[in-house]
């Protein structure tokens, strides 16, 4: 083959050309995402490195917009992925950021350009002049749990177009409520997991949010759950999912705040995990009022989040280049707020990276010890036990709530159907289709 390769026409085949490269060194080199046969490597002969394995797979790759990595004993060749970089990129970009602001003077010079460029860039304004002025709200039956009630509701976003999910409350909310008693919001978008909101372990955090004194709202994540069935899961990847996700987030915390009189609106704060810590983070930009946040394996200096809906805006161009934990610092400093990391997805590296960065920016405020993080090295990206009950910990500090009352054996775990609220049906108004959904967003932005 060596021969036939360098004798041979000066164009092949990227899997002619990665074969020859993993003969030459011995190792084994797979694709992700490309199809090798027809791809093709222009000066292919050119572009081999006898002496170095890394100059010849950056002379193939890069050229091609595609990189390579080592996982364990092979090679993976697979497209440039925008949103991700390496930990060593992410400390490069702290390090840079951190020189930019030396004071708190110039941390917040820093922090208005921030909020407004991530502000800018998810162009929010066409769609939240389009929310209806008396939207639609379908609110299910109260079912009473022990120490909690879960309710059901289905909110006009758009015209025609709905965002469904569960209020969890205190079981003493409502006759409280008549009598002026507030309890804090925590608003809580559900991120990318295998059933999303439905999932046991979203279920058992909310309760035990609602159990420990708080009114707990979660909802779907654009195109998942009942949205799915509305406009499609392949709406969710669209170039407008992060710009409905937000609007979803914020609508679904005006129209609480609005309908509920039992809310102290100095006791607000959002939550999520994976994907759901994004937007909870992307909440607390679009609104002020939070007053704390509990992001939960996710939003590192190395990957802005791998979807559309958390990445398809470019908040992370902000301010000539930001990433998620300096947009985090510019959202809350110097408010509480709790980070939980692990060692088995890429927060494994917020404990000696990401974290000593945003403690230096609440040192401004001489607040260090109000941003935290829980580091469980031995877990992987979930949402286990222990994350849920560090948060749980930090929220009844931070709110003066009871700890105590946390009890996951004593939260009843609902079946999909009924924590649904359209499962016999639309509205004969509502959106049937991503492709109706589209024309209405076209139709928006022209005003």
């Amino acid at each position: 083959m060596p021969n036939s390769f360098f004798t041979g026409p000066s164009s092949r085949p990227l899997s002619e050309v990665l074969a020859y490269v993993g003969e030459c060194f011995d190792v084994r080199i797979v694709c992700k995402r490309i199809d090798a046969d027809t791809v093709s490597v222009a000066w292919a002969p050119f572009r081999i490195r006898p002496y170095s394995l890394a100059e010849t797979l950056d002379n193939v790759t890069h050229p091609l917009d595609l990189v390579w990595k080592e996982e364990g004993a092979r090679i993976v060749v697979q497209p440039y992925e925008y949103y991700r970089r390496t930990v060593a990129d992410g400390e490069k970009l702290l390090a840079w950021l951190s020189s930019c602001y030396m004071d708190r003077d110039a941390w917040e010079q820093r922090r208005e350009r921030i909020l407004t460029d991530v502000r800018e860039a998810l162009a929010l304004e066409s769609f939240l002049r389009a929310v209806p002025e008396r939207p639609m709200a379908v609110v299910g039956e109260e079912w009473r749990h022990n120490g909690y009630t879960t309710r059901n509701f289905a909110l006009e976003t758009l015209p025609g177009l709905y965002v469904c999910g569960t209020i969890y409350a205190p079981a003493e909310a409502e006759p409280n409520a008549r009598k002026g008693a507030k309890f804090p919001l925590i608003v809580a978008p559900s991120g990318h997991w295998t059933d999303g909101r439905y999932r046991a372990d979203h279920q058992y955090l909310m309760a035990d949010l609602a159990r420990m004194g708080t009114v707990a709202v979660d909802m779907d994540i654009f195109g998942w759950g009942e949205s799915e069935r509305q406009v499609g899961r392949e709406a969710h990847t669209a170039s407008y999912a992060m710009q409905i996700q937000v609007l979803w987030s914020k609508v679904v915390t005006d129209w609480i705040l609005a309908t509920r009189r039992d809310i102290d609106t100095t006791r607000m704060a959002a939550t999520g995990g994976s994907g759901g810590a994004t937007h909870a983070l992307l909440l607390a930009v679009v609104d002020g009022r939070f007053a704390a946040l509990a992001p939960v394996v996710h939003l590192v200096s190395h990957f802005d989040g791998g979807c559309a809906c958390e990445s398809g805006r470019p908040v992370a161009l902000a301010a000539d280049g930001s990433c998620m934990p300096e947009i985090l610092a510019a959202a809350m400093a110097p408010k509480p707020v709790l980070v939980v990391s692990d060692g088995g997805d890429w927060t494994a590296s917020y404990p000696t990276l990401e974290y000593p960065y945003l403690q230096r920016i609440w040192q401004f405020y001489d607040a260090s010890d109000c941003v935290r993080n829980v580091h469980l090295a031995d877990e992987r990206h979930d949402f286990g036990v222990n994350k849920r009950r560090a948060v749980c910990a930090f929220f009844a500090e931070t709110f003066g709530l009871p700890i105590e009352r946390v009890d996951e054996s004593e939260v009843e775990l609902l079946p999909i159907a009924d924590l649904q609220t359209f499962r016999d049906g639309w509205p004969v108004t509502a959106v049937r289709s991503a492709d109706e959904l589209e024309r209405m967003i076209e139709n928006l932005k022209q005003y």
